[in-house]
């Protein structure tokens, strides 16, 4: 952390701010940082952790981690159980990263995406849903339809 910040040696008589902390902010695990010079002598470095939230192969097949922020990280062992997200298509992880913190008091095992919708599979059963929106809403059905499939329209809901 200190050679991220630039800290070599004793800080200069102007060292604080953003300035300092660009060095740190360029590391993808840092969600946040500041550096702040207490004078006269005291360098004090606050960085917020970016927590790895669900797991997925990148275009080019290699496990990377994904961000509660959606922000890509790159793989570190520890974390294979952490939900899958898979999918072709055109890119819809910040809707896959949404869905599954909608769902997580559900248990989320896997999030889906493909140009037709997302299918989330979840310790209490699967919901797919074409349309975010109607699929935000009425997601919380697979409470009520435990180890069932649901499927969720703009118009309603099906129960399998």
């Amino acid at each position: 952390m200190k050679s991220l910040a630039g800290l070599r040696g004793s800080p200069g008589w102007l060292y604080y701010g953003r300035g300092r902390a660009e060095g740190l902010l360029k590391n993808p695990w840092v969600q946040s940082a500041v550096v702040t010079r207490k004078f006269p002598d005291t360098v004090t470095l606050e960085v917020t952790e970016r927590q790895p939230f669900l797991r997925m192969q990148n275009r080019q097949g290699q496990p990377v981690l994904v961000a509660q922020d959606g922000r890509l990280l790159p793989w570190k062992k520890g974390f294979e159980t952490l939900p899958v997200v898979s999918g072709w298509g055109p890119d819809r992880l910040p809707d896959a990263v949404l869905v599954a913190h909608a769902l997580a008091r559900y248990t989320v095992q896997s999030v889906a995406y493909t140009p037709s919708g997302l299918t989330v599979k979840t310790a209490a059963g699967t919901v797919w849903g074409g349309d975010l929106k109607s699929l935000l809403k009425y997601a919380g059905s697979i409470g009520m339809y435990p180890n069932q499939k649901i499927n969720v329209y703009p118009w309603g809901v099906s129960v399998q």
